[in-house]
């Protein structure tokens, strides 16, 4: 027969966990709608960017000549680009349920689209370079120099806005890293569960 204080003990424990998987619950759906909000963001943010950019560019390439006018294609074509990017983001955001993740899921996710902003910000130094190359080929005798020019300008636009826009995304997703109180991780004697408050 069970005493009056292990009752107590075992009543207090129970209500502890169940208080503390609601409060987990919680901070879960939290974690989720802030990693969701901040994809949102940023991609229309990216969706943003490329319309300004496409309508820029072709109103604009219209009116100019030589490099200009290679500038303004180029920025016009590369932001289509963008804006498929931004269209796809954007409807994943739309389709996602977190409702339904675990902590596995949510935490796969969120570190998922970190890989992709952290893989490109390389992508963006890529094309830094690859802009840079351009305007230089176009000293080059026997090329067509505006266009290489130009194009090579507006990559160079493109590749660096894409830089700083991946990395301060990346920045404010790591952010939220710490914000999720239980998760597995390293401990002193191996892997467990860690509890942050």
């Amino acid at each position: 027969m069970m005493s009056l204080k292990t009752g107590l003990t075992t009543l207090i424990l129970l209500s502890s966990c169940l208080l503390f998987a609601q409060v987990e619950t919680d901070l879960l759906a939290t974690y989720n709608q802030a990693s969701l909000q901040q994809q949102k963001v940023a991609m229309l943010t990216l969706g943003g960017w490329a319309v300004a950019n496409i309508g820029t560019g072709l109103a604009l390439r219209g009116g100019s000549e030589g490099a200009t006018r290679r500038f303004h294609e180029m920025n016009a074509l590369w932001n289509t680009v963008n804006l498929a990017i931004a269209g796809f983001g954007y409807y994943s955001y739309l389709q996602a349920d977190p409702a339904g993740w675990d902590l596995a899921t949510s935490m796969q996710k969120h570190q998922q689209f970190q890989k992709i902003l952290l893989f490109n910000t390389g992508l963006d130094v890529g094309y830094v370079l690859g802009g840079l190359y351009l305007t230089e080929r176009a000293k080059r005798p026997g090329v067509d120099t505006d266009q290489l020019k130009g194009y090579g300008n507006s990559i160079m636009l493109q590749g660096g806005f894409l830089f700083v826009f991946d990395l301060v995304n990346y920045v404010i997703a790591t952010k939220l890293n710490g914000t999720l109180p239980l998760r597995l991780g390293g401990t002193a004697d191996g892997l467990g569960l860690l509890l942050n408050f």
